[in-house]
């Protein structure tokens, strides 16, 4: 098919917003080739083209929000000719023929049917929500054809990341104008922002985008109406989703995290302070739950209807804060995996996560998940379970306290706290205190995350 819809790159994606075009209209594209960057309400996805021809047409602008399905462009194959110049001369030529056998009965029948015809045509995309140069593109096809040939060039000039540029479309920033510091001149969002500081961004680039960045002006004292993002909608439907027919009930051990201090000094000692890879507390913990996830595999599942599912791999979801929102990242089959390994991947998905640069597989499906907002200095707190995960781990700040060792003595220790929220449909108490019982032997003896 030579007619190009906005792909459902997610299971919860209903709309897409096209970050810049890869290709101009009239070059020539192949299979698999990057077409599009698309953003998604989680991510933003390299879109590829999912046939060889050419690109003729391109009815969203860059910036552009579409519902999954609208069309948003035209590739032509060899010998084929695009659709937009056929359908208004196949609706002239049908009427031409019938004139011909009834020349005064239909006559005045078929004369104002091709202009309701056309008024129906323009007015389901307005109704849609895609922008005005959307709709108005398919009507005014064979006049208006080389005005987006000399509008688009200009964009493609200025190299940006794909967040510079959503950056610089909420702020009115025009790129043109932003010296770039990245690779090869490349704008970066780093250099938006300065830009948005230091000059007052006069240029408007439309849509619905400078709209949704209202709250950032806010000022304290001001109430403001904040409208939801696609991620915030998601986060929103998503919670609603879990605390209303999830049964929770939460679980919570403070465990001694000394040994495990300890274990982070042995290796900063060692010369890992200086690997960019260097391991933290957090992927001591992440090891940890995976492994107590196999010892006790019963927590590993989720409920389905008449059934509980219980899965062969632990795929761990670890959750990201990002500015929009909150996404997890999966490690699959994470039980297979070394602390190191864990370690290099969490960070790697963490960083492409908050970069909005993530593949839709990469943050679906885990079968359990862990959030630590201990780096932000939370003692302990409760987690929503992300459905249909049967269980979610908090992890608070390490904090020192006085304690009474084996001596009777009172001295400084290191205290962490973690709450198990469960799914009570899949994990009772007494398999959720299992879980939680081999959990604390972990990450006491550090050593067997190691081995």
């Amino acid at each position: 098919m030579p007619e190009i819809q906005m792909p459902k790159l997610s299971d919860t994606m209903t709309e897409g917003t096209l970050v810049t075009w890869k290709k101009k209209k009239g070059d020539q594209v192949s299979a698999g080739q990057v077409l599009a960057e698309i953003e998604t309400d989680k991510a933003t996805m390299e879109w590829e083209s999912p046939e060889d021809g050419t690109l003729t047409e391109i009815f969203v602008q860059e910036g552009g929000k579409v519902n999954v399905g609208d069309k948003i462009a035209f590739i032509r194959g060899e010998g084929e000719e695009a659709p937009k110049q056929e359908t208004p001369e196949q609706k002239k030529q049908e009427p031409k023929p019938v004139e011909q056998k009834e020349k005064q009965p239909q006559a005045e029948t078929e004369k104002p049917a091709p202009a309701k015809a056309q008024q129906r045509e323009s007015a389901p995309p307005q109704q849609n929500g895609v922008e005005t140069t959307v709709s108005a593109a398919p009507a005014e096809a064979t006049q208006q054809k080389p005005q987006p040939s000399e509008e688009k060039p200009e964009q493609p000039r200025v190299k940006a990341s794909p967040v510079a540029r959503r950056i610089a479309a909420e702020l009115g920033v025009d790129l043109s104008t932003v010296q770039g510091t990245g690779p090869e001149g490349r704008v970066t969002e780093t250099d938006v922002r300065a830009a948005a500081k230091s000059v007052a961004a006069g240029v408007d680039r439309g849509g619905a985008k400078p709209k949704t960045k209202t709250p950032a002006a806010v000022k304290a004292g001001e109430s403001a109406r904040i409208q939801l993002s696609g991620m915030r909608k998601i986060i929103a439907q998503r919670l609603v989703e879990s605390l209303g027919p999830v049964p929770h009930f939460y679980l919570t051990i403070e465990l001694n995290a000394g040994p495990l201090m300890e274990a982070r000094e042995e290796l900063k000692s060692a010369g890992e302070g200086e690997d960019a890879a260097k391991i933290t507390v957090n992927d001591f913990v992440l090891k940890a739950a995976v492994m107590a996830a196999v010892k006790v595999p019963r927590v590993n599942a989720s409920f389905d209807a008449d059934a509980i599912v219980q899965y062969a791999d632990v795929d761990l979801g670890v959750a990201v804060a990002i500015e929009e929102g909150l996404l997890t990242p999966v490690i699959r089959a994470a039980q297979d995996k070394s602390l190191r390994d864990i370690s290099a991947l969490a960070k790697d998905l963490a960083h492409r996560a908050r970069n909005k640069r993530m593949k839709p597989e990469e943050f679906q499906g885990g079968t359990f998940t862990v959030s630590n907002l201990g780096g932000m200095g939370v003692d302990s707190f409760s987690a929503v379970i992300n459905p249909p995960q049967g269980f979610i781990l908090a992890v608070g700040k390490i904090t020192k306290v006085p304690v009474i060792d084996d001596r009777d003595q009172i001295v400084v220790g290191h205290r962490m706290s973690i709450t198990m929220s469960c799914d009570h449909r899949v994990i009772d108490g007494a398999v959720g205190a299992e879980y939680l019982k081999e959990l604390r032997h972990l990450l006491e003896n550090p050593a067997l995350l190691m081995v």
